[in-house]
């Protein structure tokens, strides 16, 4: 390496009234009174959620709002998870327990006897939401969420399946046609699958 493409860097001299931090200190002091005594600007930033209803809540979309998990449904109202470990493999925060069993019907291998989610844990990311094959567990837009233990705040299968019941009206589930997973979408079950002829869902 050549000296002249060897950049030096002087660290920055303080000079004695800075060495006491006063300067500092008092212009910290002007910027807090400054916003204490603007109350034109403190209304316009500040909300005394959930009291403050001059102005609702936040507007969010809802399509894309990374709240609270839920296991959707298929058509049949049966969970459609079907035990892929694809979900608790993608979290980066290991979050997601999984127990599977052998399924009682017969359009898949396996289903979810235990399906856990650390809500506590989580990061709130999506990977598990882009990891499912069959679209079924998806991030939701509710957000207040509130337990006074810790193990209130684990979600297990049937706590997920309620808050699918509870937010699919607000956030429909997308239902997309999946190959080999047939009675987990939307499709219809009567046609053949394109890269399957001979298999019908």
């Amino acid at each position: 390496m050549r000296d002249e493409d060897v950049l030096v860097i002087e660290p920055p001299r303080l000079t004695p009234a800075e060495k006491l931090y006063l300067p500092q200190i008092l212009g910290g002091i002007q910027t807090t009174l400054r916003h204490m005594f603007n109350k034109k600007r403190r209304w316009e930033t500040v909300r005394s959620y959930p009291e403050d209803s001059r102005q609702g809540r936040r507007e969010m979309r809802l399509a894309t709002y990374r709240g609270v998990h839920r296991l959707n449904r298929d058509p049949d109202g049966r969970v459609a998870c079907v035990a892929c470990f694809m979900c608790s493999t993608a979290c980066p925060a290991h979050c997601i327990h999984i127990e599977a069993g052998e399924s009682p019907w017969p359009d898949r291998e396996k289903y979810p006897v235990k399906f856990d989610i650390d809500e506590l844990r989580c990061i709130y990311c999506g990977m598990c939401e882009e990891a499912c094959p069959v679209d079924a567990i998806e991030l939701t837009p509710h957000y207040e969420l509130v337990g006074r233990t810790r193990e209130e705040m684990i979600f297990d299968k049937e706590k997920l399946l309620r808050v699918f019941d509870e937010t699919v009206a607000t956030k429909p589930r997308r239902n997309p046609p999946v190959t080999d997973y047939a009675l987990t979408g939307g499709q219809d079950r009567s046609v053949a699958q394109p890269n399957n002829p001979d298999r019908k869902i």
